[in-house]
C-alpha cells in the first residue's frame, strides 16, 4: 500500500479474512495527552504488534491509529479537517495525490533520520522535506489464474489486451475521484495513450477514448480498493468464491497476499499480474501542521522510516520499503511481480491536469 491503497495487509488484512487494525497501542488518551501521538491513516495501514510496542516502550509514548477509507478519502478528510488537524502524523499520501495535500499546506517540515537510505527517486518533496517516503509499489491489473485456465483464455497483459472482446466484462477497478489505486490506474492509461489526440500505442485515440472502448467493453467501477479486491475478485480468498470479476485493479505485490501461511507453499501464488499495465505509487508520511504533539510526530516519523519498521512492511503492507537497506522477506520477492519499466508521470505533470483529468474521466466512465 495503497495505498495500498497499495496492497496491505489490513488491506490484506481484510483480503484474507483476518481482523484489521482498528487502532494500534491505545491507551484512551487524544494528541492532546503528550504520552499519546496519533497516527491517521487509510483502512490498509497496519504494523506487527512487537514492533509498535518496542517503539512505545522506547520512546515512551502510546500510539493510536486512526483509519479513514481508502487513501483517497483519508486525504481528503485530512484537508477538510486541517485546521483542527485529528491527529500528528499522516500515513499514505501517495505521489497521485501528493500535490493535493502540498497545495493545502497539510505538512510541517521535518528530516526524518534514515532519510539518506532513501533513493533520491522517491524524495519528490527533496528541497523542504513537508513528506517523507515510506514505501512504493507498482498499481497494476491482477487475474484470478484458475479462472483463465477452466475457461481456457490466456489472461491480459497489457491495456489494449483489456478492451478485446475475450475479456469483457471481466476487469473491475475503482473510482478515480475516490480511490488512490483507481487514480493511478487512469494516470497509468494516460501515460500509455497520451492526452486528447497524442496515440502512444496501436489502439489510437488518446486516454480518453481507450476509456470509452474500455466502458464499452463491460469494465465495472467500485468506489475503492477493499470493495473491488476484497468483494468482487474472484481470486481473492477473501471473497469466498463470491467474486464474479476475473481481472481487478490492484498491486504487483498482492499474490504474496493471497500465499502467506499457506502450508505446503505453492508453486505460484493462485493470482498473476499483468505486467504491461503498471504505475508506480510512492507513499509518504509527513508531520500535520497544528499537531498537537509535535515532538512525537516526529519521533514517530523517525520510527516509520527506521529499518526496524521498513524491514516490516512488506509482509504487513505488501510494499516495497523506501530504504535502499531494508532487507525483503523471500515470500514477498518469490510471489510478487517485479517491474521492470512501470508507466510513470511527472508530478508537475499530475499537479497540472489531475483534477481536470478526474473529472473528465467521471464524465465518460460514470455517466
Amino acid at each position: 500500500m495503497s495505498t495500498t491503497s497499495r496492497i496491505t495487509a489490513a488491506a490484506l488484512a481484510a483480503a484474507m479474512g483476518m481482523t484489521a487494525l482498528a487502532a494500534c497501542g491505545t491507551s484512551g488518551g487524544d494528541s492532546a495527552d503528550a504520552k499519546t501521538v496519533t497516527l491517521v491513516s487509510h483502512d490498509s495501514f497496519n504494523v506487527s504488534k512487537s514492533v509498535l510496542t518496542a517503539f512505545e516502550k522506547q520512546s515512551g509514548y502510546k500510539v493510536r491509529v486512526l483509519k479513514g477509507g481508502d487513501a483517497g478519502k483519508a486525504v481528503n478528510q485530512a484537508i477538510l479537517s486541517k485546521d483542527n488537524p485529528q491527529g500528528d502524523v499522516f500515513f499514505g499520501i501517495d505521489n497521485t495525490l501528493l500535490s493535493r495535500g502540498l497545495d493545502e499546506d497539510l505538512f510541517s517540515p521535518y528530516e526524518a533520520k534514515g532519510l539518506g537510505h532513501v533513493p533520491a527517486g522517491l524524495q519528490l518533496d527533496k528541497a523542504r522535506h513537508r513528506v517523507t517516503p515510506l514505501d512504493y509499489g507498482d498499481i497494476c491489473v491482477n487475474y484470478d489464474r484458475g479462472y483463465f485456465a477452466r475457461h481456457k483464455i490466456a489472461p491480459p497483459k497489457t491495456f489494449d489486451d483489456l478492451i478485446k472482446p475475450r475479456y469483457k466484462g471481466l476487469l473491475v477497478t475503482e473510482n478515480s475521484a475516490t480511490s488512490s489505486p483507481g487514480l493511478a490506474f487512469q494516470l497509468a492509461t494516460v501515460a500509455a495513450y497520451g492526452n486528447g489526440g497524442t496515440s502512444r500505442t496501436k489502439s489510437g485515440g488518446g486516454w480518453q477514448d481507450y476509456w470509452k472502448k474500455l466502458k464499452a467493453n463491460g469494465v465495472e467501477v467500485v468506489d475503492g480498493w477493499e470493495q473491488a479486491y476484497n468483494q468482487r475478485f474472484s481470486g481473492s480468498a477473501a471473497s469466498k468464491g463470491k467474486g464474479d470479476k476475473p481481472l481487478v485493479v490492484s498491486y504487483a505485490s498482492s499474490p504474496p497476499a493471497e500465499v502467506l501461511g499457506k502450508k505446503p507453499a505453492p508453486k505460484e501464488a493462485p493470482t498473476g499480474v499483468a505486467t504491461g499495465t503498471c504505475f508506480r505509487q510512492i507513499e509518504f508520511g509527513g508531520l500535520l501542521k497544528g499537531a498537537k504533539n509535535e515532538k512525537g510526530g516526529k519521533a514517530l516519523l523517525d520510527f516509520l522510516l527506521s529499518r526496524q519498521f521498513q524491514e516490516d512492511e512488506p509482509l504487513q503492507m505488501f510494499v516495497n520499503p523506501a530504504r535502499a537497506d531494508a532487507k525483503v522477506p523471500e515470500v514477498f520477492t518469490k510471489y510478487g511481480a517485479t517491474i521492470g519499466k512501470p508507466a510513470t508521470l511527472a508530478p508537475q505533470t499530475i499537479t497540472k491536469n489531475r483534477e481536470q483529468w478526474i473529472k473528465q474521466w467521471s464524465s465518460l466512465v460514470l455517466k
